[in-house]
């Protein structure tokens, strides 16, 4: 049986695929890899589909020994990537032999790495996906050292590319956003929400908790209380503090705080790689 012994999980590793949407209505977040492009991209080089599960290691330092020969792929922020060792770089296939050891160093920017490995992880799915909700505890537990992965059988060719280069995560981001649907609920919403805000270490993946000046309840909405509504991924919801929540791919499926804007899903990638103090600001189309 091909299989992955996990050495050492780093600061925080978890199985994650591209989620199980679909059933909010259970009240079953999508869950899935936060940084689905990363996901998939390392799934690609790997011979995957780019649906197939990996890990996804929070700041690196996975260290994990393979039983049998197989491809992997390492990617997300530029890392050092090693064999029994020896440098060989991220973002391209790797090929490792049966009783090698692959390890996964700290990248400088961004937050989180992806390894996929040919064939996949292949834990038992839960609601068709095999991905970590850390909300509610869906899915395979967090990864620690001991713990041994069954791989699935190896599917296609790996698809190597000349040059894969590896985005820097910027220190401050610029975030395209819709308004809506409860920008009525707060004052100057779309001012408010394009000054600058700071990523909180309070922030995981259920969401990204923001510092900065505080958004102010319009006054005729001072005293009103919101039925608990569907939310969706993206969504910037605004408690009563004032100061905004973006929710990630583990949110609760409703919520009782008004939604000032939600995040286009094409820079919800950027999010998943914002460390504490990067500084994000919101742009309304």
């Amino acid at each position: 049986m091909r299989t992955l012994e996990v050495l050492d999980p780093g600061r925080y590793a978890l199985v994650e695929d591209l989620g199980r949407p679909g059933y909010a209505h259970l009240g079953v977040a999508p869950s899935g890899a936060l940084d689905a492009a990363s996901l998939r991209l390392a799934n690609r080089l790997a011979g995957n589909t780019e649906a197939a599960a990996g890990i996804e290691a929070l700041l690196g330092g996975l260290s994990v020994r393979f039983t049998a020969a197989a491809t992997a792929a390492v990617t997300g922020p530029a890392v050092e990537v090693r064999v029994d060792g020896r440098s060989v770089g991220s973002h391209a296939p790797l090929a490792v032999r049966a009783g090698q050891t692959l390890s996964v160093g700290t990248a400088s920017t961004g937050l989180r790495c992806y390894l996929a490995v040919s064939g996949g992880i292949a834990v038992e799915p839960v609601l068709g996906s095999r991905s970590r909700d850390v909300l509610s505890g869906i899915g395979p537990a967090p990864l620690t050292a001991g713990d041994v992965l069954p791989l699935g059988a190896p599917a296609g060719i790996p698809a190597g590319a000349d040059v894969v280069v590896p985005a820097a995560a910027p220190a401050d981001l610029v975030v395209p956003v819709t308004l809506g649907p409860r920008d009525d609920w707060l004052d100057e919403p779309a001012h408010g929400l394009s000054a600058w805000w700071t990523v909180t270490a309070d922030s995981n993946r259920v969401g990204l908790r923001l510092d900065g000046t505080p958004l102010r309840r319009a006054d005729r909405f001072a005293e009103v209380e919101l039925p608990s509504e569907g939310v969706v991924t993206g969504a910037i919801q605004v408690p009563p503090s004032g100061l905004p929540v973006v929710f990630l791919a583990d949110h609760p499926t409703t919520g009782g705080y008004p939604v000032a804007a939600v995040v286009r899903t094409a820079a919800l990638g950027a999010l998943a790689q914002a460390r504490p103090g990067t500084r994000i600001r919101f742009r309304p189309a």
